[in-house]
């Protein structure tokens, strides 16, 4: 049985619009697949149909659009310590301990650094012995 309205969007343009869609989807997927997006917030896909008839009404052109609307990536929070150098020059370095001044094994290396994630060097002049100290009198 022969349709009245034969417009099939899988063959239109020679199939380029099936393939605007399948790269819509592609990007979808791989957006949902992004573990630095949100797993279940919903993505989306539109397909836009331009019609614009002709002024005799025998035919019409269309256009079409496909638009994705993706999840952005999640959010990556960090605190920054701003200040002035001894010298008048402004410094900011990112806290990396969780608290201004607090020292940290790291957990790439593990290395004990400061609250900058610099190395500290010499871990034995501020490792305090109490230990010690109480056997000693102190």
């Amino acid at each position: 049985m022969k349709k009245n309205i034969n417009v099939n969007l899988s063959d239109m343009a020679h199939g380029a619009v099936q393939a605007k869609l399948n790269r819509a989807m592609e990007q979808v997927v791989k957006n949902i697949l992004d573990p630095n997006t949100d797993a279940t917030k919903k993505r989306k896909i539109t397909l836009n149909l331009t019609i614009t008839p002709a002024e005799t009404r025998d035919s019409f052109a269309l256009a079409t659009q496909v638009k994705t609307t993706l999840v952005p990536e999640v959010e990556v929070p960090a605190t920054v310590l701003v200040g002035k150098s001894s010298d008048g020059k402004l410094v900011a370095n990112e806290l990396k301990s969780g608290t201004a001044g607090q020292e940290y094994f790291d957990p790439e290396d593990s290395t004990l650094k400061d609250d900058k994630g610099n190395p500290i060097e010499d871990q034995k002049s501020t490792v305090i012995d109490l230990q010690k100290q109480k056997k000693a009198g102190k």
